[in-house]
């Protein structure tokens, strides 16, 4: 492991919650390092588009995430590269021990900005074919599919949205969802409706995701939630919707988490351990998009920089 390093604050995490934070507290004078394992952008990177960000009718995910990237670089944040191992409160709180897959860290205080994981199905075949036919983003695996059939599970947002960037590359799109209406807005609902190579399978769940004997996908067992019935929906690939889990793993022991795996803030998005706080989908709220993760960042830092302040 190298050198340990000294910050004032430390994000984890690159997602518009990490890089607002970063940009906001660099701006106020502190040292900040900004640590990511990935991509820059968090789920953001993997949408095709966003047309609910304010000041952008349309752009694609990939591209805000590195405006967002490069803006916190220019700022004088530094990028640390690595995967947040444990945290660990030293000194009555007033600093905190960060040890990551690469390097260790001293910082003042911290601002968790992990944000969500994929939420997985646990049936068979998923771990079997994740990356064989079982994909969770459709921005990277669409092309693989032109003129193919495809299949998205869920209901969201997130599975109409890439329903029907799909819709434009494939030959068909079947979508399983476990109710009898959709959830996601009505907008996208409109737009999907309009899509002619869209059919949904209603009250169905996947049970089981098929191959052949060379380990090719073939398609999805499902169930009907009403009558208990099980078919078979061929297809060369699934996408996978279902919902996200909070990357807070190494915040184990720290008691600052609910039931759910949410770190829990208050009104400044502070923890209940001092000098830690939190932003973005990884915290406890009702609304998680963009543009509340980019104010829940801006807040952190801000909370985190009056709190240096008195502490100095």
């Amino acid at each position: 492991m190298n050198d340990t390093k000294n910050y004032d604050v430390a994000i984890i995490g690159a997602g518009p919650a990490g890089m607002t934070a970063a940009v906001y507290a660099a701006r106020a004078g502190l040292s900040v390092a900004m640590i990511e394992s990935g991509a820059p952008g968090g789920q953001m990177v993997n949408t095709f588009e966003i047309e609910n960000y304010t000041g952008f009718e349309t752009v694609s995910g990939p591209e805000l995430s590195m405006k967002m990237f490069e803006h916190a670089k220019a700022a004088g944040a530094e990028y640390v590269y690595g995967d947040v191992q444990k945290i660990t409160p030293q000194n009555n709180a007033h600093t905190h021990l960060i040890e990551t897959s690469t390097s260790s860290l001293i910082v003042r205080s911290v601002i968790v900005a992990t944000g969500t994981k994929h939420r997985k199905l646990d049936i068979p075949g998923e771990m079997e074919m994740s990356g064989r036919g079982v994909s969770w983003c459709a921005v990277c695996d669409g092309a693989f599919y032109k003129d193919e059939d495809v299949i998205v599970i869920g209901g969201g947002n997130s599975a109409i949205e890439e329903a029907i960037y799909l819709a434009g590359i494939v030959r068909k799109v079947y979508i399983i969802h476990r109710r009898d209406t959709l959830r996601a807005e009505k907008i996208l609902q409109s737009r999907l409706f309009q899509e002619e190579n869209v059919e949904i399978i209603w009250d169905s769940l996947p049970v089981e995701f098929q191959a052949d004997n060379d380990g090719k996908f073939t398609g999805v067992v499902v169930k009907n939630v009403k009558t208990d019935q099980q078919s078979t929906i061929n297809a060369s690939g699934a996408f996978i919707y279902i919902g996200n889990d909070p990357v807070t793993q190494m915040l184990d022991g720290l008691g600052i988490t609910n039931e759910f795996g949410n770190v829990v803030v208050d009104e400044t998005m502070a923890t209940s351990i001092t000098g830690i706080y939190a932003a973005g989908d990884v915290i406890a709220k009702e609304l998680r998009q963009v543009v509340t993760a980019t104010s829940d960042g801006a807040i952190a830092a801000q909370s985190v920089y009056k709190y240096l302040e008195m502490s100095d």
